[in-house]
């Protein structure tokens, strides 16, 4: 449940850097605006609500995503065709996919990505209450198959897409020039510092490293520039860390990753203002689906599991009901606090993969050891559960690891610690 508050205040951050960006407001303020926003139609509508709203995202989300990836191959030059794209994207090393290195410090290799992500996806697939109540909502035992078949089915072409326009907004900006800094509002009170002169400096720096690219990208033998290339980024990356710790000595205290303003500042900036509105829809769509089920499912386990069955055991469907809503209210809230006290990270999408990682290995050894080995009891998994996710924290903190590789690790060590401290209990009872 603690994993899953942490996963809805993520959620919230992603309208929330949105308005922040259009609007130039606090990012703390709109995550309250917004997490109050996604309380309201929750805490009302209930699972009903969030199941059709989510529905009618998941039209809009998809095809905004196919109107971005058209009208983006449409902005660059008219002799760039696809191959091109995804030859200069190659160049500069945003298409390496495959990975069978077996360095566990890498965080995405090819078997980090079929052992833990075959972890992480039967866990969130399996035991999160954000997907189950999908499917124990459904209309018939048909209907739960087929939504979970499809969510299966459709979740890697729709992720690998979405990184796709991510790659041609990337190619896009080797064309065009980008900012040196996505955070426009926050590059803007740094230049209001005595800083000015020094990123004005780094400004000047950037708009070499930009001409040399242009010249390079209109050289007809770019097949055989790829050093060139890729330094030219690399030198660019150089310029931007720099960048970032000037606007942390401008502006103390503020946010300075800007990984999750880029796809915005490419939208407000290039595309016509009617596929804007759809497109800051999509982000809107996309949070607020994630958040709702997420602190939906919260109040209704924290009121069956808990509050039902903990505290107020013998009351009315309708009491419980109202409980729910005021949990789920609750866990709004919780969420909402999340938001504000968190940092962006390295991005939002990887972010929530990494809280995630953390949790769900653990979580999915307590159902496989409480479904499939029935000669452990349910303290002997408890226990081992605690002691597994403290060692999984110890290991994400201290030690240079994939985080993919945190769900199977979480997930085998509960089984283990479970099944030798119910065969130790044994040995020793049998002895006395």
């Amino acid at each position: 449940m603690i994993q899953r508050g942490l996963a809805a205040g993520i959620t919230i951050y992603a309208p929330s850097i949105i308005l922040s960006t259009i609007m130039g407001w606090d990012l703390k303020m709109l995550n309250i605006i917004i997490g109050l926003l996604v309380i309201l139609y929750t805490v009302s509508g209930g699972s009903k609500a969030v199941s059709v709203t989510q529905k009618q995202q998941m039209f809009v989300m998809i095809g905004g995503l196919f109107v971005v990836f058209f009208f983006t191959l449409s902005l660059l030059p008219e002799n760039t065709g696809f191959t091109e794209i995804m030859n200069i994207a190659g160049k500069t090393g945003k298409l390496n996919i495959l990975d069978f290195s077996i360095n566990p410090e890498s965080r995405y290799t090819v078997w980090s990505g079929l052992t833990g992500g075959l972890f992480l996806a039967l866990s969130y697939f399996g035991t999160d209450q954000s997907q189950v109540q999908r499917y124990i909502a459904a209309k018939s035992v048909r209907e739960s198959q087929l939504g979970l078949i499809w969510n299966g089915l459709l979740k890697i072409p729709m992720q690998f897409f979405i990184l796709l326009c991510g790659v041609m907004v990337f190619v896009f900006f080797q064309f065009n020039r980008a900012p040196l800094f996505f955070n426009s509002s926050l590059l803007e009170k740094a230049k209001h510092t005595e800083y000015a002169a020094d990123l004005k400096q780094h400004e000047s720096a950037y708009e070499f490293i930009h001409q040399e690219r242009q010249a390079l990208l209109t050289d007809p033998v770019i097949v055989n520039s790829t050093d060139r290339l890729h330094d030219l980024n690399e030198r660019e990356n150089k310029l931007r860390a720099e960048v970032k710790a000037t606007i942390s000595k401008a502006v103390p205290n503020s946010e300075t990753n800007d990984k999750d303003y880029v796809f915005i500042h490419f939208v407000l900036k290039y595309l016509p203002n009617g596929l804007v509105g759809i497109l800051l829809a999509i982000i809107f769509c996309a949070a607020m689906s994630s958040s709702s089920s997420e602190i939906s499912s919260l109040g209704s386990t924290s009121a069956i599991d808990l509050y039902k069955r903990k505290i107020r055991p013998d009351q009315t469907d309708g009491h419980y009901i109202k409980a729910t809503k005021w949990l789920t209210f609750l866990w709004g809230l919780i969420a909402i606090g999340f938001a504000c006290y968190g940092t962006l990270f390295e991005n939002l999408i990887q972010l929530v993969n990494i809280v995630g990682s953390i949790f769900y290995g653990v979580i999915l050894g307590i159902f496989l050891t409480g479904f499939y080995l029935k000669f452990i009891g349910a303290n002997a998994i408890f226990y081992s559960a605690i002691v597994m996710e403290a060692i999984v924290i110890y290991v994400f903190k201290n030690f240079e690891i994939g985080y993919l590789w945190l769900n199977a690790v979480g997930c085998l060590g509960v089984i283990v610690i479970a099944s030798v401290y119910t065969m130790s209990a044994r040995l020793v009872a049998g002895r006395e």
